[in-house]
């Protein structure tokens, strides 16, 4: 398998608990918005303990960029990318499939599941092809949204948020569920992406297939 050691140029805070972390790319190293790769800390024995993350930036950009929710109450990678600085280095291997776009549509997200997202819609922007895409993003706090102002700028009224455990004045305070999008929604005949947490992935691709009429209008990260 391949695999590249890289070193992190920088380390930026996005939320009180996500981080933005741009590293160096190695030469011929591409990839298409959506997709992933494992990604290790390169330091002592932490350089088998792989865990997938989606590139955030661009193919077109000189260096690699993740967008990573930091936990730091587990003994595990996503702590240990809590401490990671500047200079220090990951290493990250090949490239893999993910959430792919395949036309304008719906794209729901729950957390830390929107990072698939980000690279497409930047995408889409450079593109000028944002057209009529619709962000359905759903987080338990007001402060948990990860590129907010971003994705307001990029998407307008069709970035709506939703929050499930606190009512902050202007945003929704609901679950993303059947009833919810067939309120916000006026048909199903549509694309729709789904990433987040599992359940709530699973749900809701049935309901979407469901109403959809069509599995192949439901695409989740794979």
């Amino acid at each position: 398998m391949e695999s590249h050691i890289v070193k992190v140029l920088s380390v930026t805070p996005v939320t009180h608990n996500v981080r933005c972390f741009k590293v160096e790319k190695p030469e011929g190293y591409t990839f298409v918005p959506g997709q992933a790769t494992e990604v290790a800390v390169n330091k002592p024995g932490w350089e088998e303990e792989r865990r997938p993350f989606t590139f955030t930036g661009l193919n077109e950009w000189d260096h690699l960029e993740f967008t990573i929710k930091i936990y730091e109450d587990h003994h595990s990678v996503t702590d240990q990318l809590g401490h990671v600085q500047a200079g220090d280095s990951f290493i990250i291997h090949d490239v893999w499939g993910a959430i792919h776009y395949k036309g304008e549509g719906v794209f729901i997200a729950g957390g830390a599941g929107v990072t698939p997202f980000i690279a497409i819609f930047r995408d889409l922007q450079r593109k000028g092809q944002l057209g009529h895409n619709k962000l359905f993003f759903s987080n338990r706090t007001f402060g948990d949204i990860i590129l907010k102002e971003e994705f307001e700028q990029m998407l307008g009224d069709n970035f709506i948020n939703t929050i499930t455990r606190e009512e902050v004045p202007g945003y929704e305070h609901h679950i993303i569920d059947e009833a919810y999008l067939k309120r916000k929604l006026p048909n199903f005949d549509r694309q729709f992406y789904i990433c987040g947490p599992d359940i709530m992935v699973q749900d809701l691709r049935a309901v979407l297939e469901r109403l959809s009429g069509s599995a192949d209008l439901v695409t989740v990260e794979v």
